[in-house]
């Protein structure tokens, strides 16, 4: 299968459904050692996205993603909507403008673009306990995985999950977060989390 229009917008639309579906239990693992919010800044973004997915139009791929990023990263709520607006218009920063059918190297342009521009904003790795803790295992895994477009978003969200699961074993060292050093031990964090979300709901969304 290729990636079209239509298909991504499948994508962004489930994974905008399971943001919404997980917000409660998203801000319940935020209230631990942050600020309780992070559930209800992802379901503003998951409504942004059910807002801008439908008046998509006539415009690429590659120029959705990044207006749909620059409208996230102004959604209120702490640092989430400028990270996830540089996560989301990542995944279009290095397709082509006329780009409008992605097969599998395509898919992979599209997490490397991701994890570059968010790399441009952040020194968070495997390990410190944010969202690169999913992001990062999920590019890794697309990069190595071979087969067709389903096949490597499989991949990407199975790693993704795996990671939010592994952030657990960490203590934070950003955010507000970090002031409780080992305390956080044994609590995932909530952006890897939302953002293992993000890309199972892209996997299963199509």
């Amino acid at each position: 299968m290729v990636l079209d229009r239509k298909a991504v917008s499948g994508m962004l639309l489930n994974s905008a459904r399971l943001l919404k579906e997980y917000s409660d239990r998203l801000s319940e693992i935020d209230s631990r050692f942050g600020d309780g919010d992070h559930g209800i800044t992802m379901k503003k973004i998951a409504g942004l996205i059910e807002e801008q997915v439908p008046v998509w139009g006539e415009r690429s791929i590659q120029a959705f993603l990044k207006d749909l990023g620059t409208a996230v990263m102004e959604v209120k709520g702490g640092s989430a909507g400028p990270l996830y607006g540089t996560l989301v218009g990542g995944l279009g920063a290095l397709l082509a403008e006329d780009e409008n059918e992605l097969e599998a190297d395509g898919v992979k342009r599209m997490f490397a673009g991701a994890l570059s521009e968010m790399e441009d904003i952040t020194t968070a790795k495997v390990g410190d306990k944010t969202m690169m803790d999913a992001l990062i295992p999920a590019v890794e895994a697309v990069q190595a995985a071979e087969g067709g477009v389903k096949e490597l978003l499989v991949a990407a969200s199975e790693a993704a999950q795996a990671g939010a699961k592994a952030s657990e074993d960490f203590p934070s060292k950003f955010g507000r977060a970090r002031s409780y050093k080992e305390q956080t031990i044994g609590t995932p964090d909530a952006g890897a989390v939302s953002t293992a979300l993000f890309i199972r709901g892209m996997a299963e969304g199509i």
